[in-house]
């Protein structure tokens, strides 16, 4: 475990001046592997949707989560998905990935329809999409590099030597704005840099898209700052297609290429940041400026969950 020095200078890092640099290599320069991907990345961009849900329905026994859910997300955009609590935005995210079945309806990533897949076919998938959990979801038994390098040794234990997942593990904290922690524990880290962690984790696997489910929770104003400020320089650097789930509004609108907002099982409104701010929509309105009724019966909450 790292030293109470070497702990103090890791907080001091992430109480200080957020870096500006953008997601580089541990020697300060954006990795050619990184500029090849965002080339790349930006040169497929095309009219069509690089995600489709269509038609989506699901539900949990008597509970109705969708009840035909149309939502496109395009290459290269970050994608802020709002909406009340229990409305299914996690949901959402896990029937991307597969790890939850829709019920109905088509979902379509990079123009193959994953709804029919099977386990062998989805493994592929995922490989190409990374996931940031909601805590950050660090071993606390391993060290900051192996939390790091965990998904490289289980995707491509067969391709990578133990230098190159090294090298990459050394970038991925780089780009995050933590070069040189490899060797301390989660528990030596604030929430702040737990939640840098979790990212590095996920860009080591060098993902076409990357899911943030409520990438700002529990985190003081300062470091949900730092955290919106790399979404925005991933996405930059990597042209790296984003799909945000959070009840911060700071976030959603820091962040965000286009809003969704969902209600009553579907889509209820989509646009930019400016459309969202400038809606008529009272529901929508009431959302984003955190306004309830002072007086709601049951039904009404019921209605609007």
């Amino acid at each position: 475990m790292a030293g109470d020095s070497e702990t103090k200078r890791a907080r001091e890092g992430d109480e200080g001046t957020p870096s500006s640099r953008p997601p580089s290599s541990s020697d300060g320069r954006v990795s050619s592997h990184a500029l090849a991907l965002a080339k790349r990345r930006h040169d497929d961009a095309s009219g069509e949707p690089f995600i489709r849900f269509k038609g989506v329905k699901k539900r949990f026994g008597p509970k109705i989560i969708y009840s035909g859910l149309d939502l496109e997300l395009r290459r290269g955009e970050t994608t802020t998905v709002m909406g009340a609590s229990g409305v299914g935005k996690s949901v959402m995210l896990k029937m991307l990935i597969g790890l939850i079945p829709a019920d109905s309806g088509t979902i379509t990533f990079d123009g193959t329809e994953i709804t029919a897949m099977g386990e062998r076919e989805l493994h592929d998938v995922r490989r190409r999409i990374a996931y940031l959990f909601q805590g950050a979801a660090l071993f606390d038994s391993l060290s900051v590099g192996e939390n790091v390098a965990y998904g490289l040794r289980e995707q491509f234990w067969n391709t990578m030597s133990d230098k190159e997942i090294r090298s990459r593990v050394e970038e991925s904290l780089a780009s995050v704005g933590l070069p040189g922690i490899e060797e301390m524990r989660p528990s030596d880290l604030s929430g702040g840099m737990k939640k840098r962690v979790g990212l590095a984790r996920t860009l080591a696997l060098h993902p076409e898209v990357l899911l943030y489910d409520e990438p700002t929770t529990g985190l003081d104003p300062i470091n949900t700052g730092r955290i919106n400020n790399l979404i925005n320089r991933i996405k930059k650097e990597l042209q790296i297609t984003s799909l945000v789930v959070t009840h911060d509004m700071g976030t959603a609108f820091s962040v965000s290429d286009r809003l969704v907002m969902l209600a009553k099982g579907r889509v209820l409104l989509t646009g930019t940041p400016d459309e969202f701010k400038n809606t008529r929509n009272t529901y929508v309105k009431d959302f984003i400026e955190g306004r309830a009724p002072e007086n709601e019966d049951v039904a009404t909450l019921l209605a609007h969950h």
